[in-house]
């Protein structure tokens, strides 16, 4: 079995990292959404590696993940609506699904056999380092065991994909603690796929328009499928106090065994949400109660999350 190192974030340990990258090797890397398990996005042999590394079904696609717009243009289409948003957005939390470019340098198995692309240009320093040190653009799907909690630290990592990769880098945790905000873009409209820190009324801002909702039922972008982000536990949600077994996760004027915000602060609890399941999942309760979060701003991309961890598995 492969032994899983935990090393630091810094100039030596990126180098590391870039070598076992450009040979085929996946790599957990902290970005300012959740840790990501990163690879060469133009090696179908390496995107290979992360699906097996997280037990993920192919028909799930990747995101690819860039440094500059320059990059981003010889991967996908940009129409005029697309770099309205990457101006206002990147680099940071939002990845916009978009058609392809001809002869895109990105392995067929990343995409799922789709004919669009799922692409974010990260803020975090230490992806964007791993990517300019590669000379390559990084796919990144969450650094956890598929349908598990996503991780936000490092040791996070280290206990979901313990012996399935090599390295893991230490950048502390993570800022935003939620994966990005997924949007498809036409040409003169945005569909809401996965809802994250750049929330509806923030596109809609920049953008003037009404944002649809995805309803399709189809995969089109990572973290739609319905069991996702989910404890070993079984999850309950909307709670204002805890059953036998139980161990409650509170928020604002419901205290819980831990709290998401004690002062109802849906930035605090974003970031704090992937943390405080794994402290639930790895307690003695048998099961997970959660109290309610307001369907609002940055609600919105929370409660997707935990309707998902709470779903049927």
């Amino acid at each position: 079995m492969t032994e899983t190192r935990i090393i630091p974030a810094d100039e030596a340990g990126i180098g590391e990292a870039a070598t076992l990258i450009l040979r085929g090797q996946p790599v957990a890397v902290p970005t300012e959404t959740v840790y990501g398990l990163a690879g060469d996005a133009t090696s179908g042999e390496a995107v290979a590696a992360i699906y097996t590394a997280k037990g993920r079904p192919s028909f799930n696609p990747l995101i690819v993940h860039v440094t500059d717009q320059a990059m981003a243009e010889t991967i996908a289409e940009f129409p005029p609506l697309a770099r309205k948003l990457a101006k206002a957005f990147w680099p940071g939390p939002l990845t916009m699904v978009l058609d392809k470019a001809p002869g895109a340098p990105v392995a067929s198995l990343l995409t799922a056999g789709l004919p669009t692309v799922a692409i974010r240009m990260p803020l975090h320093p230490v992806m964007r380092a791993l990517i300019e040190t590669t000379g390559r653009p990084l796919a990144a799907p969450s650094a956890n065991a598929s349908g598990s909690i996503s991780a936000t630290r490092a040791d996070h990592v280290a206990r979901s994909l313990a012996g399935k990769i090599e390295l893991v880098l230490d950048g502390g945790p993570t800022a935003v603690g939620i994966e990005s905000t997924i949007v498809a873009v036409g040409n003169d409209g945005l569909r809401l796929l996965r809802p994250g820190s750049v929330t509806v009324e923030m596109l809609e801002t920049a953008t003037g328009l009404t944002i649809e909702t995805s309803d399709s039922g189809k995969i089109e972008a990572p973290g739609q499928m319905l069991s996702h982000y989910a404890p070993a536990k079984p999850v309950r949600l909307d709670a204002l106090s805890a059953k036998p077994g139980e161990f409650l996760i509170g928020f604002g004027a419901v205290q819980g065994d831990a709290s998401l915000s004690p002062s109802a602060d849906l930035t605090e609890a974003a970031a704090h949400l992937f943390d405080v399941l794994h402290v639930a999942d790895g307690s003695a309760a048998a099961a997970i109660a959660i109290a309610p979060i307001p369907d609002r701003g940055l609600g919105l991309a929370i409660n997707d999350r935990l309707k998902r961890a709470a779903a049927p598995r």
